[in-house]
C-alpha cells in the first residue's frame, strides 16, 4: 500500500515538473517579429540587443523589449555592418 501510494506521489510529481518545463520553453520560444517602417513600436525598456555584423553589408539585429504593458517582444531588422571603411 505505501508503495503504491508512493509511486503515485512521484508519478504526479514528475508530470507537474514536466509541465513547468514546458511553460519555461514556450516562454523562451518567443515569436520573432520583423520590423517594418509602418510598425508602431512601444519601448518601455530595452532588454537585449544582438552582435552586429562585422562586415560591410547590412545584417540581421534583433532587439529583445518590454512594452508599456511589461509584454516582452523581439524585434529583428537590418543594420548596417562595422567592417566599413571610408576611404
Amino acid at each position: 500500500m505505501k508503495a503504491s501510494v508512493l509511486m503515485l506521489l512521484m508519478s504526479v510529481s514528475a508530470v507537474t515538473m514536466a509541465d513547468e518545463n514546458v511553460e519555461a520553453t514556450a516562454h523562451q520560444q518567443q515569436a520573432v517579429e520583423q520590423y517594418t517602417y509602418s510598425m508602431n513600436l512601444d519601448i518601455a525598456k530595452v532588454l537585449s540587443v544582438s552582435q552586429v555584423s562585422s562586415g560591410c553589408e547590412a545584417g540581421p539585429v534583433q532587439m529583445d523589449f518590454l512594452d508599456s504593458t511589461g509584454k516582452e517582444h523581439i524585434v529583428q531588422y537590418l543594420e548596417m555592418g562595422t567592417g566599413c571603411s571610408n576611404g
